[in-house]
């Protein structure tokens, strides 16, 4: 019993170690690299290879973070459709998807909205929204359909128009708080 444990631990260890040792980078060689340190990770920097976290640091943060109780059109949307549940609302990805929404009055048909935002400014052009409609039979045969409608420019307007008010509270916020920094 005891054998059997020492030949597979030796087993074990020795094809580690062939495998430990045969381990190279491809293509990795010291000639082509600097062998001071300083000079290695500037190099690598300029090929895209890697980051320096303390200057990622200085820069306070590795990227330009908008979250989405700061984006007007997100917080504009998601109000204006408040009514529906929601499938998908994916703030970096710029869509929010509802669930099909039906009204009590005609229970064998319903819609399904999609908004992607195209730019985070508020304008005309910066959302596409589309509305889908459902319409089931008896027999639950259904068939879904994009249709344009009246109410895809009237959600639009609700939208943009609740986007430029929370746009000029945020401006004025911002211009009171500066006021007050000044006095």
């Amino acid at each position: 019993m005891i054998l059997k444990i020492i030949l597979k631990t030796s087993a074990f260890l020795a094809i580690s170690s062939l495998v430990l040792t045969s381990c190279g980078l491809p293509g990795a060689d010291a000639r082509k690299y600097p062998p001071q340190p300083e000079k290695r990770v500037e190099k690598n920097l300029e090929e895209g290879k890697g980051f320096r976290l303390m200057d990622a640091m200085k820069k306070g943060g590795g990227g330009n973070f908008e979250f989405a109780s700061s984006n007007e059109l997100w917080r504009a949307t998601l109000d204006t459709i408040d009514f529906m549940p929601l499938a998908t609302a994916n703030y970096s990805g710029g869509i929010i998807v509802t669930d099909w929404y039906s009204d009590d009055q005609n229970s064998n048909e319903s819609i399904k909205i999609n908004v992607r935002f195209l730019t985070n400014e508020v304008r005309s052009d910066a959302i596409d929204l589309k509305i889908f409609y459902r319409i089931c039979k008896p027999n639950n045969s259904c068939t879904v359909n994009e249709r344009e409608s009246n109410l895809v420019d009237e959600l639009k307007k609700e939208i943009l128009k609740k986007a430029a008010i929370y746009e000029k509270s945020t401006i004025d916020k911002k211009v009171k708080k500066k006021r007050t920094k000044i006095n």
